[in-house]
């Protein structure tokens, strides 16, 4: 790559969102040179959230495993590796694809712990409940009804207000890559979400937080820095929070800012790491 070329970017969504929950900070960054590049898991694509909702049975039975190979493949037609950011469980598949070692820099918003994390504050375990009360639905699509995407994207928001977000973004959820999620934390060999922790060559990792987040909380986050501090690793982990900030980090007022310190630091730490 020469020096008047920017890095790409990968944008990786969460659950419960399609690749338009990115639209804020993929234009920001497309404004500023970077090519950016936001697939949808398998089963979302480029479809909209009223297809998505009408017939969810593509999302049925993915796990994380899958979507994080789907990404791998995309990557590796990238002529360079790119700076990979992901949000919420799209933060678990940065660190998968991290531990894969396909990006130059990583940046996880409110990320996901991956295996052996097992830091689960209440409003978490809340957050899964509608999913994880029906273990015989593994391999269902449940979809996130208003009342609870309030308490877990929206609790910044009145509820009106909130509603109109949950009609703008809100998909069917991929039921096993919660569940997979959740039995990773107590699994660490075994887990799905398994990484190394310990691995010396891992690209720079920025782990983003906010304070207010009822999904992802900073206590969580802080246990992702931590696991991975623990081993002595010389790789760069870095740990950001951000006060009044909820589990919308990529699109509650003030995002620019967010954005801004996410894609400096990236290019930054992206350079050095390739120098």
């Amino acid at each position: 790559m020469s020096t008047t070329e920017k890095t790409p970017i990968v944008l990786i969504h969460g659950l419960w969102m399609t690749p338009q929950s990115w639209n804020t900070w993929a234009d920001r960054f497309r404004a500023q040179g970077h090519e950016v590049i936001v697939p949808g898991w398998p089963g979302i694509d480029d479809r909209t959230v009223e297809d998505i909702r009408r017939d969810p049975s593509a999302l049925k039975g993915i796990g994380l495993k899958q979507i994080a190979d789907h990404y791998e493949r995309i990557i590796r037609t990238l002529p360079v590796k790119p700076i990979i950011m992901g949000h919420s469980f799209g933060g678990v598949l940065t660190q998968m694809l991290a531990d894969r070692g396909l990006g130059s820099a990583y940046v996880g918003v409110a990320p996901g712990q991956t295996a052996g994390v097992t830091a689960l504050p209440l409003s978490t375990l809340w957050t899964g409940t509608p999913i994880l009360s029906n273990p015989f639905g593994i391999n269902g699509a449940k979809p996130l009804s208003k009342r609870h995407f309030h308490f877990t994207f929206g609790n910044d928001l009145s509820r009106a207000a909130s509603d109109r977000l949950w009609e703008e973004s809100a998909v069917n959820s991929y039921n096993r890559v919660f569940f997979e999620g959740v039995s990773s934390v107590v699994n660490e060999k075994g887990g799905v979400t398994h990484v190394d922790y310990s691995r010396a060559d891992r690209a720079p990792l920025l782990l983003i937080a906010g304070e207010i987040d009822h999904v992802l909380p900073p206590a969580i986050v802080r246990a992702i820095e931590k696991k991975y501090r623990s081993t002595g690793s010389p790789a760069v982990i870095e740990y950001k929070e951000y006060a009044g900030r909820t589990h919308r980090l990529v699109s509650q007022d003030g995002w620019e800012e967010i954005a801004d310190y996410a894609l400096t630091w990236a290019v930054a730490h992206a350079s050095a790491s390739v120098a």
